[in-house]
């Protein structure tokens, strides 16, 4: 018996779909498919539907049916849209900078389990009043919108400050820090992309 963890893992690689659409695309039906495989129309149908996962002796005789590999049921579906939902639950707090005993924020990831991200992701909080994160640049663009409280971002030298509601976006190759503004915290969402729009 599968454990839950187990199941969920399978289903995020689609074997069942990938098997229906090589299926449909051949023009075979769920008969024709358990003649040249052995397998009952049954069990075919029920692995399509996801209700049960092939062994991989049984997914390498659907393969070589239809002329692919094993490693076609594991890879990224292109016909599938990217998508990953995080929950609040299970999200990772993490630190500015790993060993930095007095922190300018701390940051959660909001998309980590898609590989290949076109964007990232954050939740963003600043705590500690006028402790400004250390100076740093990265390749891409960034912007930032404020949910509550308030923060300073410094850009080549030239401070902004945004308050809740407000947004910032720049371009993150330029040196640029944060730090919380007043004594009340701050919480904002980061996105930056991985390189820049012009490349």
């Amino acid at each position: 018996m599968l454990s839950e963890t187990l199941i969920t893992a399978l289903k995020g690689y689609a074997i069942g779909p990938k098997i229906r659409r090589l299926r449909l695309r051949k023009k075979l039906g769920l008969v024709q498919l358990s003649e040249h495989t052995g397998l009952s129309p049954a069990m075919l149908s029920k692995i399509e539907r996801g209700h049960l996962f092939p062994t991989l002796p049984t997914l390498l005789r659907i393969a070589l049916v239809f002329g692919v590999g094993l490693d076609h049921f594991f890879r990224e579906d292109s016909d599938r849209p990217v998508h990953a939902v995080v929950r609040k639950a299970d999200r990772i707090r993490l630190p500015e900078k790993a060993g930095r005993t007095s922190p300018a924020y701390c940051f959660e990831s909001l998309d980590y389990p898609v590989s290949d991200r076109k964007l990232n992701g954050y939740y963003v909080e600043f705590v500690k009043e006028d402790e400004q994160s250390e100076p740093h640049e990265h390749p891409g663009a960034e912007i930032i919108y404020v949910l509550d409280g308030e923060l300073v971002v410094n850009l080549e030298g030239e401070d902004f400050t945004l308050g809740q509601g407000d947004s910032m976006y720049f371009d993150c190759a330029h040196p640029h820090t944060y730090r919380l503004k007043g004594s009340l915290p701050c919480a904002a969402i980061i996105v930056v992309t991985p390189k820049s729009a012009s490349t």
